[in-house]
Order: structure tokens, then sequence, then C-alpha cells
């Protein structure tokens, strides 16, 4: 199993003048950033391109408008979140399933060209388990989990002070929850990702005659049983795969980002309430779950900073 390299224990990231390079690749859009030593973005760019129809000569047009951002003065380094499967070592996007042209693409070997720095890549939702070690509520910690909600779904996790990150490993979302479930996009049937993200939400409230596309918001605001209802479902589904992650590296603190800041905390104590009624060992630390303030944008470039950091 491959692990990113343990940070200085108990980090606290020195306030100094060097600048870190973040990039977020996901189908359609490319943003990047350049963050201070305290993880404040200092300059931001985004850019799209076509996801289904663009060849990897589109990829790197896209890329270099994004890089323009980096003209300033060159960072420490450039960490990039990528959606799909990804090979860090080699530095690339091996597989998305949304765009053809990022299959094999060599997104690190790209950036260096263009910037002239150290670039390194990994999955998204791990990722952001750093922006939480480096500069949020995991700080301290040696062992938790970070997790994006919504119409993304996906954790990462720090055990012991290492991401777990093995090879072809992805972030959760497609782990089975139920044998006799939905198909799923992967071609499937039960993953978390049927059951757990915004989409399924919208299906369960109009089925439940609460109108269309209503939002984990709106849903908490009402105060009638079928609103009720589908909240208790949604926060169970969401700790489905959360339970499993528990019984398997036990990591005590769950950090929500993403849609889960729109259920406050109604939604974060059911979640909670769900998790620790699984924990059957007095010892064991009791499940905590915490809903980010990070702003949704940053949290792929706080991720990329941070694996910037790990790599010193």
């Amino acid at each position: 199993m491959r692990l990113v390299p343990e940070p200085a224990p108990d980090p606290v990231a020195p306030r100094a003048a060097r600048r870190l390079g973040a990039v977020e690749l996901v189908p359609g859009r490319i943003r990047a950033a350049v963050l201070d030593m305290s993880g404040a973005v200092l300059e931001r760019t985004e850019t799209s391109y076509d996801a289904a129809a663009a060849r990897p000569a589109d990829l790197d047009a896209a890329l270099a408008r994004a890089a323009r951002v980096f003209d300033g003065g060159p960072p420490q380094g450039i960490g990039v979140a990528a959606a799909g499967l990804v090979d860090p070592d080699a530095g690339l996007i091996t597989e998305v399933h949304d765009v053809p042209a990022l299959r094999g693409y060599p997104v690190a070997e790209r950036l260096r060209t263009l910037t002239g720095v150290p670039v390194r890549v990994e999955h998204h939702a791990r990722l952001q388990v750093l922006g939480d070690r480096w500069f949020g509520p995991g700080r301290g910690r040696r062992t938790f989990a970070s997790v994006s909600t919504g119409q993304v779904l996906g954790v990462g996790i720090l055990y012991a002070g290492q991401v777990l990150a093995p090879p072809g490993g992805r972030s959760g979302a497609h782990m089975t929850v139920s044998a006799s479930g939905e198909r799923c996009t992967c071609g499937g049937r039960g993953c978390w990702k049927t059951v757990a993200t915004t989409r399924w939400l919208h299906a369960r409230a109009r089925g439940a005659g609460l109108g269309p596309a209503v939002s984990l918001g709106a849903l908490v605001a009402r105060e009638d049983d079928a609103a009720r209802q589908v909240l208790a479902e949604y926060a169970e589904n969401v700790a489905l795969g959360l339970v499993n992650i528990q019984q398997l590296f036990a990591p005590g603190l769950f950090v929500l980002h993403g849609e889960a800041r729109e259920g406050g905390e109604r939604f974060r104590g059911l979640i909670e309430q769900r998790l620790r009624a699984d924990v059957l060992w007095d010892g064991a630390e009791q499940p905590r779950v915490l809903v980010s303030t990070a702003a949704v944008d940053d949290v792929a470039l706080l991720g990329g900073a941070g694996l910037v950091l790990s790599h010193g």
C-alpha cells in the first residue's frame, strides 16, 4: 500500500512568505490558486473545457490558462486534486468516465513544464483530508476521516499519521451498502453513491410529495412528517458508509464537507447518533462529526496545498 508521507507531528503551518500552488481538475472545469502557508487563498482562477468533446490538446490549453495564476512568482510546489482514478507515482490521471481525453493524461508533467516547480497529484476526495490536517479541524490529530457530501461522495482517511492511498484505491463511493440495491453508474448494484448523494435526495423527496429538487437546507427547515422522514433516511444513508469506515479504522473524527453544511445541527446530529450507536467497545473513542466551515470551492485547493506541505 502506498502511503502519503506523514507530516510533522501536530503540524502548525508557519506564516512565512512562501506560496503554495493548488489545482483542482474535474470534468469540465479546472481551478487553480495560490495560497499562503496559513491556507488563505491569495489568487485564484477558473477555466472550463468541453468534458465530452475535449482532446488532449484542449486539456493542455485549459491547463495553460489556469496555470497563469502562478505567473506572479513560483510556488513551493503544486498539488493537484483530480477526479477519477489517478496514478500519483507517475503523475497521471488514468481514468475519468465522463472525460475520455483525461485517460492517461500526464497532468504532473504538463504542469511542471508550464511552471518549473514540483507537482504531485492525488484523488481529490483523499486530498481533502490533508487540507483538514494542515488547515482545518484535523490539525493535531493522527487519525480521522474527511467526507465529501452532495453531488460528489467520498472519504479520505488519515490513519496513524498516514493518508491511506492504495494503488487503484478510490474514495468509497462505490462500496456496496445494499446487495439488491439500485444499479449504479459504475455498473454495480447498491453502491453507497446510489443512496447518499443529492441525486437520491431529490428523487426521494419528489416521491414523498415534497416537490422537485428540494435542497437539504429546505428539507431541514420544514417541520412536517414527510420532510423529517426523508431527512432521517438521508442521514442514515450517509452514515451507512461511515459506519463501515468506523468499523475498519475507528477514525473517531469525521469532518463533513459540501452539502452537509446545509443540513445544520439536525443533520450532523443524526449522523453522529448513528455512528455512536455502532461503537460496541467501551474503550473506543466515541465518534464525533464536525461540519467544516471551509468554503466549498476551497476544499480541494486546501487539499492540494496540504499535499505540497506533506512532501516538504
